[in-house]
């Protein structure tokens, strides 16, 4: 890096936490996991700092630095079963009884069902608004199978909360807020 960037890098950073900590929460499901994988995307970012260029997208390089220190982390904890914030507790207890809280929560668990591929091209494409040469590009693969993976996606939370397939409420119901939101 060289000039005004490297001297803005700090605040470039600091822009995307937000964005950072919601692709965290949603890849983990807890906020204090999040926070710890976003500080540790932080502190790797700033690390190799001057690998990034100049002119190059950094929310996609930061969101890729997130997303393969929470792969390593779940590699190295592929047969663990931790419970700490109570989640797996919380299933048992009763749920409210507002409509959209319960449509948030059915929507919520649909979400975690979808295989891993999935999840991550509907958070990426649709909760943080990269196209989908972007998302696959993080993610490594062809935008054909990005494009893939997020109509799948889509079909398949339609078919379990019972919405028709094609049903244009059904884009808004899946679109950034609600994957945020889960």
């Amino acid at each position: 890096m060289t000039g005004s960037a490297s001297e803005d890098f700090p605040a470039m950073l600091a822009a995307l936490v937000p964005n950072l900590r919601a692709f965290g929460r949603s890849l983990t499901g807890s906020s204090e996991h999040a926070d710890d994988l976003v500080q540790e995307t932080l502190v790797k970012a700033w690390q190799n700092r001057e690998r990034f260029e100049d002119g190059s997208n950094l929310k996609a390089w930061l969101f890729t630095i997130l997303r393969n220190t929470f792969l390593s982390e779940r590699r190295k904890r592929k047969w663990e079963r931790q419970d700490v914030d109570g989640d797996g507790a919380a299933m048992l207890v009763s749920r409210g009884e507002q409509l959209g809280h319960m449509d948030l929560l059915d929507f919520g668990s649909a979400f975690s069902d979808l295989p891993e591929e999935q999840k991550e091209a509907l958070l990426l494409v649709g909760a943080e608004g990269f196209s989908y040469e972007e998302a696959a590009l993080m993610c490594g693969c062809a935008v054909g199978t990005m494009k893939s993976r997020v109509s799948r996606a889509r079909t398949r939370l339609a078919d379990v909360l019972g919405y028709e397939t094609g049903n244009y409420e059904l884009a808004e119901t899946f679109s950034g807020e609600a994957v945020r939101a889960s």
